[in-house]
């Protein structure tokens, strides 16, 4: 039976440009934590489908910490530089490249696990109204429930 905590929550916020979801994960935050400060995870909860691989990635994230990733759009493969820009574990983790939009994830221990809740923060890009132009803001929505369920399926195994 889906609980109230199990349904994917958030939406497209235009105004302070920022896109989210959250979901409840039945696991601690410090084990959801662990994934997503291994960069060589990212590619197996990637609900977008463009990370194809982890590129010569430190093992483990830390403050100011930079990894790739090889992404695709379609069927162009390119290569992504990230800096982490947000860390205080177990707690929240973001990442920008140089577009400067973040990826940002807040975990909080909650009765039953860990509430995740992923943002795609544009506020911060070098170029939104690009981004808003284009729909990424809208279609990041369910990219983002579907990396939610996947990050999901690994911690809770």
């Amino acid at each position: 039976m889906t609980t109230p905590m199990d349904v994917p929550a958030g939406g497209v916020d235009m105004e302070a440009r920022r896109t989210s979801s959250s979901r409840l994960i039945k696991a601690s935050p410090q084990e959801i934590f662990d994934i997503l400060a291994d960069p060589s995870n990212h590619v197996l909860i990637d609900g977008s489908g463009t990370v194809s691989a982890s590129k010569g990635d430190p093992e483990r994230l830390e403050p100011g910490a930079r990894f790739g990733m090889g992404m695709r759009l379609k069927v162009i493969p390119y290569r992504i530089q990230n800096t982490i820009v947000e860390f205080e574990e177990p707690n929240l983790i973001a990442w920008r490249h140089m577009g400067h939009h973040r990826w940002r994830y807040e975990l909080e221990e909650v009765e039953g696990g860990t509430m995740v809740t992923e943002t795609f923060d544009w506020s911060t890009s070098k170029a939104p109204v690009v981004l808003e132009k284009a729909g990424y803001p809208a279609a990041h929505l369910q990219n983002i429930r579907r990396t939610l369920d996947k990050l999901a399926e690994l911690a809770e195994g």
